[in-house]
């Protein structure tokens, strides 16, 4: 059995290349830079939508002497999610089977805790998010990766299928994947599905499906979107609102579970439990208070299209190689030299701040976020030109 001392060694191994990155002191000199062109981390460059604002001014006032107590998830912010999954995605979910966390960060931690641990198996897919590794080695299990196909960027199934194991406890799915935009298609969700279920009845227990959907409400040209829970009962939903409102230092999401889930008062229990043990993870008193308000808001997701594609047109037309993403706020464009780090150095020297796609398990890629202005995307653009320029001039570095 592994120790906490020597887990904490591998996490910080597989973090290597995002805490290079958040500490080094070429890549916080964009903090205090006005001429900065920041795509690095998907923080707003403009200001936050003024509902969200108004709404924490119209909760923030104490209206009982337990306003700003001890919260775990709130009834009325319960119902607040309720309400809108079954206005979005039409299923009926029980408020009490929605648990408020700290982003979808605090939910996915909660769930992999409460289903793993030494001895088991968390697949996830790859390009991942970068801390899903981490959260799984943080609980004691082992993390297993499967690449998605590297020509559609959809799941392999079979790929998956050969993973799975009687140790294996949960998969993670993340749809519309960051950092590819890739919405895994209702088939696919299907198939994936099926291979759960089976390999639920080979070993003797289910295998849990755990979708991460930050991004599912910010997709492009009306492209349908499924949410992997609908095909596969023993799934949990996890959601964050700080995409969404782009407010991602106001910590607040959810985990759902399906009407359908067989164990979900046990689960209740166990997620209550792990959310506890960390540090009493529930959102801040007053962002539960205001949920009913912030479930309804959105920002521009016109406009992001708008900036997707005049960013991605105009790379297209400089040179470099991408793919259009069908939802979230990123492109990931292909670096001309095969090390994605040298690259986004270069591109600092002309104040635009990229993550390389090692942070992403992307290597000789680098991620943009579409967070940036309009204003920041325009005077950006001769910068990459410059770069891409430079890079063929010097294809040996």
């Amino acid at each position: 059995m592994t120790t906490l001392s020597s887990r904490l060694s591998g996490i910080q191994d597989r973090l290597a290349p995002l805490l290079h990155i958040l500490t080094d002191p070429a890549f916080e000199a964009r903090l205090g830079d006005p001429a900065a062109c920041d795509f690095l981390l998907g923080n707003p460059q403009e200001m936050p939508l003024p509902g969200f604002v108004q709404a924490l001014r119209d909760h923030l006032p104490p209206r009982n002497k337990d306003w700003y107590a001890y919260k775990m998830s709130e009834p009325e912010a319960r119902r607040a999610v309720a309400d809108g999954l079954r206005r979005w995605r039409g299923v009926a979910y029980d408020p009490e089977d929605i648990l408020l966390t700290n982003g979808a960060f605090g939910g996915l931690r909660a769930v992999i805790d409460a289903l793993a641990g030494p001895g088991d198996e968390v697949i996830f897919l790859s390009p991942p998010w970068f801390f899903y590794e981490p959260l799984i080695l943080a609980a004691g299990a082992e993390a297993v990766r499967v690449r998605v196909d590297p020509q559609t960027y959809d799941i392999d199934l079979q790929a998956l299928g050969r993973a799975i194991t009687a140790r294996t406890r949960a998969v993670i799915v993340n749809s519309p994947n960051n950092p590819t935009g890739r919405i895994y298609p209702p088939e696919t969700l299907q198939g994936l599905a099926s291979l759960l279920e089976e390999a639920g009845r080979r070993h003797g227990r289910p295998v849990y499906l755990i979708s991460d959907e930050a991004y599912s409400r910010i997709i492009y040209n009306g492209k349908p979107f499924a949410s992997p829970t609908a095909f596969y009962p023993h799934s949990f939903l996890i959601y964050t609102y700080g995409k969404t409102l782009l407010t991602p230092g106001q910590r607040i999401g959810f985990i759902a579970l399906p009407p359908e889930m067989p164990d979900r008062e046990a689960m209740r229990r166990a997620l209550l439990t792990t959310q506890l043990l960390a540090g009493y993870a529930f959102p801040n008193a007053l962002l539960q208070h205001a949920l009913p308000d912030l479930d309804r808001l959105s920002i521009d997701v016109g406009h992001l299209r708008q900036k997707r594609d005049h960013l991605a047109g105009a790379l297209l037309e400089q040179g470099y190689q991408l793919h259009i993403p069908e939802g979230t706020f990123y492109l990931l464009p292909r670096a001309p030299w095969t090390d994605d780090l040298t690259f986004v150095q270069l591109l600092m020297q002309h104040r635009i701040y990229c993550l390389p796609g090692a942070a992403v398990e992307m290597p000789g890629y680098f991620r943009i976020s579409l967070t940036a202005s309009d204003e920041m995307i325009e005077r950006s653009l001769p910068g990459f030109a410059a770069a891409l320029a430079h890079a063929r001039s010097n294809p040996s570095a």
